[in-house]
């Protein structure tokens, strides 16, 4: 028994000494809970959304009031042309447009029908059936006030158009966002033990007294996996056409930039904690940890943005996977070119440069 508690003992020391242990152990639960708690949410909040009256009424401005009287809906601004709703998609201004008719004030009452036409980007198919879903319920609250105000139902007939999406296939939503999961999988989770299988090799001392410069030590590990993430973004590309059905709308080239930087900015991500990690084993719990974790929960892969917490929604925007797949749905689904997709790319970029130069940095001090 003695021998046992001396075991024991020895055992909690090692845990104690080691930092890496302890914060999994009592910081990773705390973090996963905190974020799964308050990002795991089938429910859509704070859905963006514009207008298009051409009524004008009282009976419009009651409807409108009543979508923001919830936190369902979030108005962005009132249009006034279809070209201006269409620009509110294409640059990701609203997720969601209604149309209301000139007739609206007067014709529920005096005729008794009226059309809403409701526009839904339908990129993600389960959040587009909610915000109808959401939006029909709104609209039948309002039905029966005016029925109890006015003492005649309102029949207001809904039209719903799907945009980019109209047969509401999942992989419209899924494909864009599993391309970002992967290409950090293979980048920054190989580059990351990179220069640590160095060190462990015993191969590290031949590097360190080579005439080669940090830099090209550093590209020269970065080169082969970029080569590889290439073929890949290819394969899945044809792949996600060909055999998922996800059309490629936009220009392809553009698609291969954006790849291309978010490559980059993964293997540099990869290779700063290369140059950090002691072993292996600990460069692939942070990239598991603090790499993937993210990616999944914060990107807008599987959850709405939106519908986070102000904390999470402003997490996310140091998540380069939430930039790469908001930029891979436009192009992709949406068709959309440089002008409409400009701000995730120089912040992709910028995020590029400085894990980059942070890895390179890092590099020469361990010199």
């Amino acid at each position: 028994m003695k021998t046992l508690l001396s075991f024991i003992k020895k055992e909690f020391y090692h845990i104690l000494r080691d930092p890496l242990s302890l914060l999994i152990m009592f910081l990773f639960p705390i973090i996963l809970m905190t974020i799964l708690s308050y990002a795991v949410s089938t429910e859509v909040r704070n859905i963006p959304y514009v207008v298009m009256d051409m009524s004008k009424s009282q009976e419009s401005r009651e409807l409108i009031e009543k979508l923001n009287g919830n936190a369902y809906f979030r108005l962005k601004s009132n249009v006034n042309t279809v070209q201006e709703v269409e620009a509110a998609f294409q640059k990701g201004v609203c997720s969601m447009a209604i149309v209301i008719p000139a007739g609206f004030g007067s014709e529920p009452v005096h005729s008794g029908a009226s059309d809403i036409q409701v526009m839904v980007d339908a990129t993600d198919p389960n959040q587009a059936s909610m915000m109808v879903n959401y939006f029909q319920a709104e609209l039948m609250d309002y039905r029966q006030a005016k029925r109890r105000t006015a003492g005649t139902e309102a029949v207001v007939v809904t039209e719903v158009k799907m945009l980019y999406n109209p047969q509401l296939l999942s992989a419209f939503n899924i494909v864009p966002g599993l391309q970002g999961v992967v290409l950090l999988l293979i980048c920054a989770m190989m580059t990351s033990i990179a220069v640590v299988r160095e060190k462990e090799l015993g191969t590290m001392e031949i590097l360190l007294v080579s005439p080669l410069k940090p830099q090209v030590i550093i590209f020269a590990k970065v080169i082969p996996y970029l080569v590889v993430s290439i073929v890949d973004v290819a394969l899945i590309l044809v792949l996600s056409n060909v055999v998922l059905g996800v059309p490629v709308n936009g220009s392809i080239a553009l698609l291969m930039t954006f790849s291309l930087i978010y490559i980059f900015t993964a293997l540099s991500m990869g290779m700063l904690i290369s140059t950090v990690a002691g072993t292996q084993q600990t460069a692939m719990v942070v990239v598991g940890v603090g790499l993937m974790l993210p990616t999944l929960l914060l990107s807008g892969l599987i959850f709405p943005i939106d519908s986070m917490p102000g904390i999470l929604r402003v997490l996310s925007n140091f998540v380069p996977a939430r930039w790469f797949v908001e930029a891979l749905r436009g192009v992709m689904i949406k068709g959309l070119g440089f002008d409409a997709v400009w701000k995730p790319f120089f912040i992709l970029l910028g995020m590029c440069i400085f894990f980059m130069a942070a890895g390179i940095k890092k590099f020469k001090n361990r010199l």
